[in-house]
């Protein structure tokens, strides 16, 4: 079963981190909206799969109005067809837009998953971030998304601040752990370039967090997650019994998955496409009833190194039989070769015919996937 993934790129304001494609050119939206409909009209016959899950990520989707969820849901159903078939349905959101009306609507659409972010329960740290949101403000969004009827919350944290403690991290986590989500996505702090947290650092005004207090970071809130009953599913990933993302899992497993809007991607095991990052072409191009995208046609090492840079990640690892199954046997043959030093590194282990990640390969599971892939 596929996934669709609907872009939404407008923001309020730029968080200083981040590096996916924003704008805030907030009057756009009605035309943009107009877009994304007419794309999936003109992208109807790209997968070969019933779609099963829908994310609707960004950008800031909570920045849209009412009149544009309901336009942006109705072409989605109507894309899918059959909404029947439809497992899981999320929205990004940020805390400062959550309200009893808007939560209220968002069911009403029929979305059964939020996913919030958080980033921290510290106010410095948010404004140091130019997060919207206060402390208090997330936790409220929290109980307002509750009591609208979601049972299905994801919430997403930060770790690795310049200055950051162990104990600011800890407490962190069990603030998260107190309201109870039913799955935390949590991700170190990443320096990308052409961002103002990168220029911040060249200028030498904050340094970064050591490798060590990194890793200390990352094994205490892998030990406080599992203290609490969550299952560690995937490097970054944390889930309550039952409660995966199963729309993330479509990367995660190389399954089909269509992406809308601009600097969208899409996948179809035959091809991987993505569409242009500037808001003007793209709705231009649409509007002349154009694909304003770019298509790389996979061959078979391609598909193997996706499947290994994918599933690698996960708790289930790589699944030898159907790598057997499914590619020549150079591959089969390099990954037995390959998988050799790290499982006596014990770095990787081999059960039922599975290849994953140990616990100490969580910490150097770029090295591994680099090993694995077919070159």
């Amino acid at each position: 079963m596929a996934g669709l993934y609907v872009h939404i790129p407008f923001c309020r304001s730029r968080c200083v981190y981040c590096d996916f494609f924003s704008t805030t050119l907030e009057h756009r939206q009605s035309e943009y909206i107009d877009a994304l409909c007419r794309e999936m009209q003109l992208r109807k016959d790209y997968l070969s799969e019933p779609v099963a899950t829908v994310y609707i990520g960004g950008g800031t989707p909570s920045l849209l109005s009412d009149d544009s969820l309901r336009r942006l849901t109705d072409a989605v159903y109507h894309f899918v067809g059959n909404d029947k078939q439809i497992e899981e349905i999320t929205i990004e959101l940020n805390p400062d837009d959550v309200t009893t009306q808007k939560a209220q609507l968002l069911r009403s659409l029929g979305i059964n998953r939020v996913s919030m972010g958080i980033q921290t329960f510290d106010d410095s740290r948010l404004r140091f971030l130019r997060r919207r949101h206060t402390s208090q403000q997330a936790i409220e969004a929290y109980s307002t998304l509750k009591d609208a009827g979601f049972d299905n919350i994801s919430i997403d944290l930060m770790f690795g601040f310049p200055g950051e403690t162990i104990d600011d991290w800890i407490a962190d986590v069990e603030k998260a752990i107190g309201i109870s989500p039913q799955h935390i996505s949590a991700y170190s702090l990443m320096i990308e370039e052409n961002t103002p947290l990168y220029n911040i650092m060249c200028s030498g005004e904050l340094k970064e967090i050591d490798d060590d207090m990194s890793r200390a970071m990352y094994e205490k809130l892998c030990s406080l997650l599992a203290e609490a009953g969550y299952e560690h599913y995937e490097i970054s990933n944390f889930a309550m019994p039952n409660f995966r993302s199963r729309h993330n899992a479509n990367y995660w497993k190389a399954v089909e998955y269509i992406g809308i809007g601009a600097a969208a991607h899409s996948y179809n095991h035959t091809t991987r496409s993505w569409n242009i990052d500037n808001i003007d072409t793209y709705i231009e191009k649409i509007n002349n009833d154009n694909l304003p995208q770019e298509v790389e046609y996979l061959n078979e090492t391609m598909r193997y190194n996706d499947l290994i840079t994918t599933a690698m990640r996960t708790k289930e690892g790589v699944d030898l039989n159907y790598i057997a199954a499914n590619f020549d046997k150079k591959y089969v043959n390099h990954i037995a070769k390959e998988s050799k030093s790290l499982i006596e590194r014990q770095l990787v282990t081999m059960e039922n015919n599975r290849l994953r990640l140990t616990h100490n390969g969580l910490f150097v599971s770029d090295n591994i996937m680099s090993d694995l892939i077919f070159i």
